[in-house]
């Protein structure tokens, strides 16, 4: 069955006056693919970056540090911190309408990113996107959890998060290219205007769906009630959560630690020119993670129906197994071979998020899905994507090797293994919990 079917099975009380109607399958496939995209559009920006960085190094004079600052910590600081009162406000309003905004803001400022003269300015720019691209996942994944039944919600997320791996490849070729040709300014303008279009078509295309628990219409106690840190603490309570959460930190460390500087790593250590990188990288990324993301779901939902321990044993299988492919990708001497395996290094690495992202929804009630989200990304990307790409370039920075590749390749090697571990110890330790804490969530 394709995933399109599976969710096309799934006939829930999904119901919308208009034109624009949730209880017809079709618009709420297309609604997924537009919620997709603008997860596309997010990751390109972030790409961005990291495929121009060794072109603004040689422009800006930044080190491996402040690059690692700007795709990592700074970013990650304003994201994870405007994130949860963003995720509050969406469980309190119109989400599409939060979305738009966002993906408006981020968009802009990615273009802003292109007119700056300095490291500050730069910086100040990247936390612009930073606060933008924080209202952008917590809102959809909610509106998601509205419009598919928990039985086909991990294969739902799975598209959803899919726009991951799609930036991924956008952003690594047209940057890799439009960098190589016109420059790294013209590619962040290029790049970062047509997202404020998209954001205007969301608004007109899209529209918000109404909120349910399990397929039943909300009552009126599902508002958000409590205070922002009553509901941070009632999550931090519940153990699977608190575990997933660092094991989704640990595993985003290994993550960006290595994908942040991949293709860094692949300009210093082999003879090869940033479009060829680019178009290699966007291809291994984006269909490794696509495959990977959209089987990942779609197993969860599978397994999940024999034992619910499925949701952080799969997480916990994909990570450990993803190792021995890192270890060959950075100590090979043949860059074709290194690129190749790094699409099934992608593919088997990236199926470990829609069964968390699933099973954290499955943890809350309807009224604080966003606000969970926001809560779980905060710990994963404070961790993930703030401290793995500047602990690797800061560690790069500290071994300070006469072949900048060698450097770059320990260092990347360290955050791969020390991320992969944990994450992979902290999921084991959900499975303990899990069962016991979904069944006990509030009706």
């Amino acid at each position: 069955m394709s995933t399109v079917e599976n969710l096309a099975s799934d006939n829930g009380p999904i119901a919308e006056p208009g034109s624009f109607s949730y209880d017809k399958p079709a618009y709420r496939h297309f609604v997924l693919l537009m919620l997709a995209l603008v997860y596309m559009f997010n990751f390109v920006d972030r790409q961005l970056l990291v495929i121009l960085q060794e072109s603004i190094k040689a422009d800006m004079g930044f080190s491996d540090t402040q690059l690692g600052m700007m795709s990592g910590f700074a970013f990650a600081c304003l994201y994870v911190i405007c994130g949860i009162p963003i995720a509050r406000l969406a469980d309190r309003s119109n989400r599409r309408n939060v979305i738009a905004a966002s993906l408006a803001i981020w968009s802009l400022m990615t273009a802003l990113c292109g007119m700056a003269q300095s490291f500050v300015q730069m910086l100040l720019a990247r936390m612009g996107v930073a606060v933008g691209e924080a209202g952008g996942t917590p809102p959809a994944l909610s509106m998601i959890s509205d419009m598919y039944p928990e039985k086909s919600r991990a294969t739902a997320m799975s598209v959803y998060t899919s726009g991951v791996y799609l930036g991924v490849f956008v952003g690594f070729v047209l940057g890799g290219w439009l960098g190589q040709v016109y420059g790294w300014r013209t590619a962040f303008i290029a790049v970062g205007l047509p997202g404020i279009l998209f954001a205007l078509l969301l608004c007109f295309l899209v529209k918000e769906p109404a909120r349910y628990r399990f397929g039943k219409p909300a009552v009126e106690t599902d508002k958000p009630h409590g205070s922002l840190w009553g509901t941070i603490r009632d999550l931090w309570h519940t153990t699977s959560f608190r575990y997933i959460a660092l094991g989704g930190g640990m595993a985003s460390f290994a993550s960006y630690g290595m994908g942040n500087w991949l293709p860094s790593y692949f300009l210093r250590a082999f003879e090869t020119s940033m479009g060829e990188v680019g178009t290699w990288l966007g291809l291994a990324s984006g269909l490794g993670g696509i495959i990977g993301t959209i089987g990942g779901g779609l197993l969860a939902d599978k397994l999940i129906l024999r034992d619910r321990r499925w949701y952080v044993w799969l997480p916990a299988t994909v990570i450990f197994c993803s190792g021995g492919f890192t270890f060959i990708i950075l100590t090979t001497e043949h860059l074709y071979l290194a690129l190749t395996l790094s699409v099934v290094s992608t593919a088997i690495f990236s199926s470990w998020l829609p069964a968390i992202l699933a099973l954290s929804h499955g943890l809350v009630s309807t009224a604080t899905r966003a606000q969970a989200t926001a809560v779980l990304y905060f710990v994963i990307n404070i961790i993930g994507m703030g401290m793995g790409p500047a602990a690797v370039g800061f560690l790069s920075d500290m071994l300070a090797m006469p072949e900048g590749g060698q450097s770059l390749r320990y260092a990347m090697f360290t955050a791969a293994i020390f991320g992969g571990s944990l994450a992979a110890y902290f999921f084991v330790c959900a499975s303990r919990t899990v069962i016991r804490d979904m069944d006990n969530v509030p009706a």
